[in-house]
């Protein structure tokens, strides 16, 4: 199917439903757009013996579309949640010594390995959530999860502490 005619034919045949498709699941005309086109650069990097459907095109289009949808929620949650630590920061007094060892016993004590190695690329190598994802073999959002988690119990732990 790497035909660029055969391409074109699908192309001409089927685009404005799949246009329409994408455009009433991300309420983009740009974005959707976008996504279709990437549809059809795709499909040159499929095999010659693969059949290429009206259902095939438009489950990618759907596919592609859910995807940019949970990517910009994991994303936005991440967002708020950073805002917010930022918000709590601006309105707090720095630590003093005494509670910046309390807090690295806790890491230490408390949290599980895998989520002091986020805290530590997070925090001390400054990566963003993509390249720790990355790094450890797990996704952004469990890397979000382990984040939240160990903060949650931190805070815990030094407010139970006074």
């Amino acid at each position: 199917m790497t035909n660029r005619n055969d391409i074109e034919q699908l192309f001409k045949a089927h685009y404005a439903q799949m246009y329409r498709l994408a455009v009433a699941l991300l309420h983009d005309d740009d974005l959707a757009r976008d996504i279709v086109h990437d549809v059809f650069v795709s499909l040159l990097d499929v095999t010659r013996d693969t059949l290429i459907s009206e259902g095939y095109l438009l489950r990618a289009v759907r596919n592609r579309c859910l995807n940019h949808i949970r990517d910009c929620e994991i994303h936005q949650r991440i967002a708020n949640r950073y805002f917010l630590e930022n918000d709590e920061y601006e309105s707090e007094e720095w630590p003093d010594e005494e509670t910046i060892a309390r807090i690295y016993s806790l890491i230490r004590s408390e949290i599980s390995p895998q989520a002091r190695r986020v805290m530590e690329l997070r925090f001390s190598e400054g990566l963003p959530f993509s390249r720790i994802a990355a790094s450890m073999g797990i996704s952004e959002t469990a890397v979000y999860r382990h984040l939240s988690h160990a903060l949650t119990i931190i805070r815990k732990k030094l407010n139970e502490n006074g």
